[in-house]
């Protein structure tokens, strides 16, 4: 009775400690990356090297083991769980909940990685050994981001689902979920470290979102508009205008929310059309994207395993390792959304659902952007990789794509919005999570405090400018996510053991 008094009477009531350390810690690190960027990118290298490279196949079993588990719940009695009342039915649309599934679950660097993945290890020896550009470097985009990285999501959404609309409970945090293996240690110390591990690491995705695509749209504006203003401090403007968009989106509740999510979707669709049939490309696209979509389904156990075990490429530890960290870290928020908005909808309909619509979504973003570029590389009109190579600058590079499309300018345009409201759409859900994080106890419909809401919305947006302004490289952000989704891998497990246990005495019963 001891440990149940609290929880029984905290209604409401804002749990500071899981509020203000992750607030302290963030104000730390965002005055280390400002004041020592140098020296915080360095250490920041030296642990991503380590937790990468000694213990990537903690990362690369846990990515293929969530995917499996997925395929069981789909085929198995589980699937036939309402994640609500048994005869309850969806609350929104397939389209709207897909909508706002899709673009809380990937931010603007779906565009970013889209039109520029394949060039980034177009160069790696590691493609020249498996056959070569046009064979290999349209496979990998399409799957790191696909099966795998949506398995984490939607496993983990029906975990949280099933919590909240099934279990109906009030507490919508991570260690809530592993309640049914931890026991009476949830309210306790094991309970607050789990916590907040989960908050940090949905800081650490966040910032590393953030900082990956936001100077992409720098530098969209200072093409459209001849700025001459350095990158660093139109991105910092850019951050705290999505910050301004996001936060007036989640102030205005989920209605909100699924308005900004379908206007986003219909620019990113639209986006990709045009590609399509004004690029000049499409022939060359679809061929090429169903042979590496073929290609990527026949190797995926190869490609999920792959380890590289004497590191002649270091192939795996720089890619496939960072973006299941990256997607890991980004389980924090995301599965908590997409778990809140499938109430009435079966495990089997919000897991095959998500595929569908998640991946499928994903794959076409990733054939068309990808391969009109692809395609204008091995026709010999651009050389993307080379300039790539010479400068690093992804950002410059993937402004000359656009360029050679029809109506350039208004092609920027178009680019510019759709990754404004993809942040927005994101960054409501993850605000809205970490709001509800804030609570000893929320009970069901009652929505987090505004000003708390507010508050939240700020601090997503400080470690991003932090690292802008530390000017980190690639590796460096990448390290970020890795390093945070370290200790969430093994919360993940306890996560998913849990629910299995919890719904295997729900169906018993």
């Amino acid at each position: 009775m001891t440990n149940k008094t609290p929880y029984n009477k905290e209604n409401g009531k804002v749990d500071y400690m899981i509020t203000l350390i992750p607030f302290t810690i963030v104000i730390v690190l965002s005055i280390l990356f400002f004041l020592m960027p140098e020296q915080s990118n360095v250490v920041l290298s030296h642990i991503r090297f380590f937790l990468g490279d000694t213990f990537g196949v903690y990362y690369l079993v846990i990515g293929l083991g969530v995917f499996l588990v997925s395929l069981f719940l789909s085929a198995s009695k589980y699937g036939n769980i309402v994640l609500g009342k048994p005869d309850e039915k969806p609350k929104y649309s397939f389209f709207a909940w897909g909508s706002m599934m899709f673009t809380c679950g990937l931010a603007a660097d779906i565009l970013f990685y889209s039109f520029s993945e394949w060039v980034m290890y177009a160069a790696n020896p590691h493609i020249s050994e498996l056959g070569g550009i046009q064979e290999w470097a349209g496979v990998f985009p399409v799957f790191h981001w696909s099966f795998i990285p949506w398995g984490f999501y939607l496993v983990l959404a029906v975990a949280f689902g099933f919590m909240l609309h099934v279990k109906k409970r009030n507490r919508q945090r991570y260690s809530e979920a592993c309640r049914p293996i931890l026991g009476k240690h949830t309210d306790g110390f094991a309970g607050r470290i789990i916590d907040l591990l989960a908050v940090f690491a949905l800081l650490a995705g966040t910032a590393t979102t953030f900082s990956v695509a936001t100077p992409l749209m720098a530098g969209i504006i200072g093409e459209l508009f001849h700025i001459e203003t350095s990158r660093t401090i139109v991105t910092v403007i850019i951050l705290l205008l999505t910050c301004a968009v996001y936060t007036y989106s989640l102030l205005h509740g989920f209605k909100g929310i699924s308005i900004l999510a379908k206007i986003c979707i219909y620019m990113f669709f639209g986006l990709i059309i045009f590609v399509l049939v004004f690029g000049g490309k499409a022939g060359y696209i679809i061929d090429t994207g169903f042979e590496s979509l073929g290609r990527m389904v026949q190797n995926f156990i190869g490609l999920s395993t792959y380890t590289d075990p004497v590191r002649s490429t270091n192939f795996a530890q720089d890619w496939t390792i960072y973006y299941w960290a990256y997607w890991m870290v980004w389980c924090v928020a995301a599965p908590f959304f997409i778990g809140s908005i499938s109430r009435g909808r079966t495990i089997r309909q919000t897991i095959l659902g998500g595929y569908v619509f998640g991946v499928g979504s994903t794959i076409v973003s990733f054939i068309v952007l990808g391969n009109y570029s692809l395609g204008l590389q091995t026709s010999g009109a651009v050389d993307y990789i080379t300039q790539y190579q010479a400068d690093g600058d992804a950002y410059s590079m993937i402004i000359n794509i656009i360029k050679t499309l029809p109506c350039a300018p208004l092609v920027l345009v178009a680019v510019l919005l759709t990754m404004v409201a993809f942040y927005a759409t994101s960054f409501d859900s993850i605000a809205y999570t970490a709001s509800c994080y804030s609570y000893y106890k929320l009970e069901d419909n009652r929505q987090p405090h505004k000003i708390l809401q507010l508050m939240w919305c700020i601090l997503l947006i400080i470690l991003p400018i932090a690292l802008v302004f530390s000017e980190s490289s690639m590796n460096n952000l990448q390290s970020v996510s890795i390093v945070a989704a370290f200790p969430i891998g093994i919360v993940m497990i306890i996560i998913i053991w849990s629910f299995l246990k919890d719904a295997k005495t729900y169906i018993q019963n």
